[in-house]
């Protein structure tokens, strides 16, 4: 099995939809969030304030290599890893990148006060809708595949799933 990357804005589901296909799919699942979190041995608000978002980015960057090259399973990736170009295309080339399509407003009422999101806590809500309109066009041009995100996350699981068969991926 190739690993499966599931990106897009804050709060879109990545990580409810991503435990949930892991489980249909009797795959692993990795948050990429939390394996930095583990092995940096700080929150990603510490990071951020000691040192920088360029230093998680790189993280996040070194993580989706190693991922790609061993990882057989669903990974959760950080609202911003797939924003970069040289990470889409090794986690295209090696596995496939899924981008949840999920309205801003849903995204917003998720993360709206979550202190353990640094850019979700330091923008306003208009600040946030701004990030999401520059960031959109990025994550479907980066993915292998647009999932829309509507209704429970047991059907957007089915859509994945449905979506993958029907292009030979599993």
């Amino acid at each position: 099995m190739k690993p499966i990357f599931l990106c897009g804005f804050m709060g879109c589901g990545k990580t409810t939809v991503g435990k949930r296909l892991a489980t249909v799919l009797g795959a692993g699942y990795c948050d990429m969030d939390q394996l930095i979190v583990k092995r940096e041995e700080m929150t990603i608000p510490e990071i951020f304030e000691k040192f920088g978002e360029d230093h998680f980015r790189k993280l996040e960057t070194e993580l989706i290599a190693e991922l790609s090259e061993s990882y057989k399973g669903v990974i959760s990736c950080g609202g911003g890893a797939m924003l970069k170009q040289e990470n889409a295309e090794l986690a295209k080339k090696r596995g496939i990148v899924l981008f949840l399509d999920t309205p801003f407003r849903q995204c917003y009422y998720r993360i709206s006060g979550d202190k353990n999101r640094p850019i979700a806590a330091n923008s306003t809500k208009g600040e946030l809708e701004e990030l999401f309109d520059k960031r959109y066009p990025l994550y479907k041009e980066h993915s292998s595949y647009t999932i829309p995100c509507v209704g429970s996350p047991n059907k957007i699981v089915t859509e994945i799933v449905d979506t993958l068969r029907l292009h030979g991926e599993l």
